[in-house]
């Protein structure tokens, strides 16, 4: 069967703000104010490394209980991020999932990626009258409406957390992949393509977490 994902037009830029100021809450009271209710939010992490999974997160807020700092989890330090972790699952609905080195080298990054964003949405505890994504895809098979946001993880704070949630998660997996695999310092990189990394793969070859269908793994 051949894989469709779902596209929409980018967001222009002349209607919407570039989150310049931090990721806010209008997606969501917008969605609200149209009888859409519960909105969840999913991004996912993970698709430059040369090792290790994509994860992703779906996030329903508690419109009364948000935690204080959110936003794109890129644009936070460690101990921030690992903070506001704790505040979102503690808060908030929570689902996370995730697509292995085999998964992606089946298909390839972007149907894991969004294969992981699927799953997540649709373990939610509660099932949201609509999803907000990052980016321009639209996970196939998610079993409620979608809204896909460029830049979403600056723009709404229901991403902004999804983005958080898999970032932490993920940085996580990658630490306990080091005790198993030390010879790689996953735990320093989380799987990128460090000057070291690619050293270590070049002079001991790849371990069971490598993407094979990247390079330097790939050699045609």
């Amino acid at each position: 069967m051949r894989f469709m994902s779902s596209r929409r037009p980018p967001d222009s830029p002349d209607l919407f703000s570039s989150g310049s100021n931090g990721p806010d809450f209008t997606f969501e009271t917008d969605a609200k104010r149209r009888g859409l209710w519960p909105v969840a939010g999913s991004d996912e992490v993970g698709r430059g490394p040369l090792a290790g999974p994509v994860v992703a997160a779906a996030v329903i807020l508690d419109p009364d209980n948000i935690p204080t700092g959110l936003n794109d989890s890129k644009k936070l330090s460690a101990r921030k991020r690992a903070l506001l972790f704790e505040a979102i699952c503690a808060s908030a609905e929570v689902s996370i999932a995730s697509s292995c080195a085999q998964h992606i080298d089946r298909g390839n990054i972007l149907k894991a990626s969004l294969d992981a964003m699927r799953r997540a949405v649709n373990s939610l505890s509660r099932k949201p009258a609509l999803v907000l994504t990052d980016g321009r895809d639209i996970p196939p098979g998610i079993a409620c409406p979608a809204q896909a946001i460029i830049k979403g993880d600056t723009r709404s704070l229901s991403i902004a957390a999804a983005s958080i949630v898999a970032k932490v998660t993920r940085d996580r997996m990658m630490e306990n992949a080091a005790s198993v695999y030390p010879a790689y310092g996953f735990d320093g990189h989380a799987g990128y393509g460090t000057a070291r990394h690619r050293q270590t793969i070049a002079e001991d070859g790849p371990c069971p977490l490598h993407r094979m269908s990247f390079r330097p793994m790939r050699k045609d």
